[in-house]
């Protein structure tokens, strides 16, 4: 990991804005560095079952993938890429306790997120789920479903929303289909 982002990682590890509303946890960092760099993924929280515990992403205390992990290796398939090999980071640094604060949560980690982009500099910003989507993009929208799958320039990074890859989404494999096909030949030009 270069420096910019260790500085970025000390940054969110003395963070005190939601002390009351996240459970710390003792990850050595806030981002995965793949080695796709042209893509990269923004998730909601750290998952409780997940990287938060285990300290790999995608992957239970086990070992063993998680459900939305392998939903989305199937959408990766599409474009031929590992979901492992792809640069990963959460819009909240932290694990909220409670779903309700998300959305404050968010908005106190949003510059540490844009400090992230701006030092990993993507060709595309996929958002999986509302939470991250709503963080990045700079307009406000009423139903998720009209965003989803369209490409928005934000700050100069092309960001692409897609449904959450979460298994109990009934669109996480099926709506997204689409939305990688297309993203296959955006990648490929």
């Amino acid at each position: 990991m270069n420096n910019e982002l260790k500085k970025i990682d000390d940054e969110v590890f003395s963070c005190m804005l939601c002390e009351d509303l996240v459970e710390k946890f003792d990850n050595e960092t806030t981002i995965h560095i793949g080695s796709y760099k042209d893509i990269i993924l923004i998730g909601e929280a750290p998952a409780n079952n997940g990287w938060r515990k285990s300290h790999k992403l995608w992957r239970d205390i086990n070992g063993k993938i998680l459900p939305s992990g392998v939903v989305l290796q199937k959408l990766f398939d599409i474009i031929n890429r590992d979901i492992f090999e792809t640069t990963f980071l959460e819009s909240v640094k932290c694990f909220p306790v409670n779903r309700k604060n998300l959305k404050i949560c968010s908005h106190n980690c949003k510059n540490i997120m844009m400090k992230q982009i701006e030092v990993l500099n993507p060709k595309i910003i996929i958002t999986l789920g509302e939470f991250p989507t709503r963080s990045l993009l700079d307009f406000k929208f009423s139903k998720f479903g009209d965003v989803v799958g369209n490409i928005y320039e934000v700050n100069g990074y092309k960001v692409l929303p897609i449904y959450h890859p979460s298994p109990i989404s009934p669109k996480s494999y099926k709506g997204n289909v689409p939305i990688f096909e297309n993203l296959k030949i955006y990648i490929n030009n």
